[in-house]
């Protein structure tokens, strides 16, 4: 599914939250630069075979363990889960910090395929105790 341009380069609405502090940042993925093709998980563009980076440079540092969250759950947050969890990573995904689109049962959908694909969902008081 192609959906309408959204969060292109270079335009408002692309840019991090203000509120975001990006400079202790080590890397920042840019995906979906192609406009023939969507481009939902942070690991894969939707070909599947094209990699973004993300794996080899959290696998490079012993990263194990992602957290994920965002926009949106039942789309670009669900394959990047689904995707690093195929990747041997332990994913948890962060429900209260995402907001879904829910289409046609989509979020529902989504959940249970984390469920039985090993991904862990969470809410941001588990991360409290």
């Amino acid at each position: 599914m192609l959906w309408p341009d959204h969060c292109v380069q270079d335009i408002q609405g692309s840019d991090f939250h203000s509120d975001l502090i990006t400079k202790n940042a080590d890397l920042i993925i840019r995906k979906g630069f192609r406009p023939e093709i969507d481009s939902y998980s942070a690991f894969f563009e939707n070909d599947q075979s094209t990699p973004t980076g993300l794996e080899g440079y959290l696998k490079t540092r012993g990263i194990k363990t992602i957290y994920l969250c965002g926009l949106a759950l039942d789309f670009c947050v669900y394959f990047s889960a689904v995707d690093g969890a195929k990747l041997g990573f332990e994913v948890f995904v962060i429900k209260d910090a995402c907001k879904a689109i829910d289409l046609e049962g989509s979020l529902a959908s989504s959940l249970d395929e984390m469920n039985s694909k090993g991904v862990s969902i969470i809410t941001s008081s588990a991360l409290l105790s």
